[in-house]
């Protein structure tokens, strides 16, 4: 199992405005140049929701379908694969009110139940997972400032 963790503020913003813009899954093709493509299949106001995600990885694309609980009024988004490339992936997105910024916190744990390749493949999901995080976050909201030391350019090879 490896855990991937984000944290980000966004500069003068309401924890409702970030929450509606980061549960908009359609927009991260367009956000992150890791996405190649989002469908989502529901959202809110329906009661169950999912989406299907396809990120470059190495030399092809990752693939799963996930279920997406969206709790606005607790400012968290939780999801969990049910179908897809993870043997499990799970996670929290949680958004909380800093004064006149509001902290976001990516959690996701993920496992590809190939324990002879996880040395390989585990440290290039959790780069490309991080990434499209921070792409989608600044995409949405330029003035965002990303923890942790990730540098964002221009991608030389969206496939890496």
């Amino acid at each position: 199992m490896r855990h991937v963790e984000l944290e980000a503020v966004v500069p003068a913003e309401q924890v409702s405005t970030v929450f509606d813009a980061v549960m908009r899954w359609e927009k991260y093709p367009d956000l992150a140049p890791h996405v190649n493509s989002t469908t989502v299949h529901a959202t809110l106001p329906e009661a169950e929701c999912s989406s299907s995600w396809e990120l470059h990885f190495r030399s092809g694309l990752l693939r799963w379908t996930e279920d997406d609980v969206f709790l606005p009024e607790e400012g968290e988004i939780r999801f969990e694969q049910s179908d897809g490339d993870f043997d499990s992936f799970t996670g929290t997105w949680a958004l909380t009110q800093a004064g006149d910024d509001v902290a976001v916190r990516f959690d996701a744990d993920f496992d590809f139940g190939i324990p002879s390749l996880e040395g390989i493949l585990d440290p290039i999901a959790e780069r490309v997972i991080k990434e499209t995080v921070a792409w989608s976050l600044t995409g949405l909201f330029p003035g965002t400032r990303i923890a942790g030391g990730i540098e964002l350019s221009e991608p030389a090879a969206v496939g890496a």
